[in-house]
């Protein structure tokens, strides 16, 4: 077996520390985690624990204090077309339809490929997401969900060698929330995208995830335990939810969590100093279309 395989993603003592008022504070410190190849792994934790931080520091958007980050035997140092982004919020440019947001990426990392090639990645990707017939609407005569779906496909499209998630289903409803799960999950299935997804939400997380990792509580937060979800692949929801063993694997997540609520009940909160709007859009650009 290839050993880069089994270590495809590798985060070594991953730490960031911030500036505060009163000094600087480490938000998470010496994380470390292993991904495989193909994986599907969630991480989860109470908000401000660095859930995102970490997942920006893979995606080369935020510096690392110290540690190191290692995808398919590279070291990174920064955004790349090897990490595709899906934010919480879809983030397409409003002057161009649904598809061009993904066509925009596409030719960023096709540039070679034919006009007709590009296309039809294009509208592959949209049909999977069942933007079929939507895909030459602009973003302001879409949904939310509708948006989100383009954000997925666009992600998709690019092929990167890994998968972020940050959060992609919050700001949707709970039904809408329940069709781009399973829309996330018809696009995995087509190759096994490695992918590492942050969310709040302990159903979806054992739906999606291959493995959970659950985070303590910041500052210094890091891998509390992990969790192998035992839910044989394919899944279909109604039959996860029917298993006898669901509540028990889903209660093993929320005793963790409670009981990190219950030994820490007050943290700060592990986000960023706000960057300017023209930064962090510049950086959103760059993740996005892998530059």
């Amino acid at each position: 077996m290839n050993p880069t395989s089994q270590r495809y993603v590798e985060l070594w003592r991953l730490s960031k520390v911030f500036p505060g008022p009163h000094g600087a504070t480490a938000i998470v410190k010496d994380f470390d985690l292993l991904v495989r190849e193909g994986e599907f792994v969630s991480i989860i934790g109470h908000s401000g624990c660095g859930k995102s931080t970490v997942l920006s520091m893979v995606a080369g958007l935020t510096e690392l204090t110290s540690g190191g980050i290692v995808v398919a035997g590279r070291e990174i140092d920064g955004p790349g077309p090897d990490r595709g982004m899906v934010f919480q919020s879809p983030s397409l440019l409003p002057w161009l339809s649904a598809f061009g947001n993904v066509l925009l990426g596409v030719e960023q990392v096709l540039p070679r490929e034919s006009k007709a090639h590009r296309t039809e990645v294009v509208e592959h990707y949209l049909a999977l997401v069942g933007l079929a017939d939507a895909m030459h609407k602009m973003p302001a005569e879409l949904s939310q969900g509708m948006r989100q779906r383009v954000g997925l496909a666009r992600a998709f499209a690019l092929n990167p060698k890994v998968l972020l998630l940050d959060e992609p289903f919050g700001m949707l409803d709970s039904i809408t929330r329940i069709e781009l799960q399973d829309a996330l999950m018809q696009l995995w299935a087509e190759d096994h995208k490695t992918a590492l997804m942050v969310t709040h939400d302990v159903d979806e997380a054992l739906f999606l995830s291959d493995r959970v990792v659950m985070m303590t509580n910041g500052p210094e937060a890091r891998v509390g335990e992990i969790l192998t979800v035992p839910f044989e692949r394919p899944r279909q929801r109604v039959d996860v939810l029917e298993r006898p063993d669901y509540f028990d694997v889903r209660e093993s997540l929320t005793s963790f969590l409670e009981g990190q609520e219950h030994a820490q009940p007050e943290k700060p909160s592990a986000d960023p100093p706000a960057e300017s709007n023209g930064r962090a859009s510049r950086k959103k650009l760059a993740a996005l279309l892998g530059s």
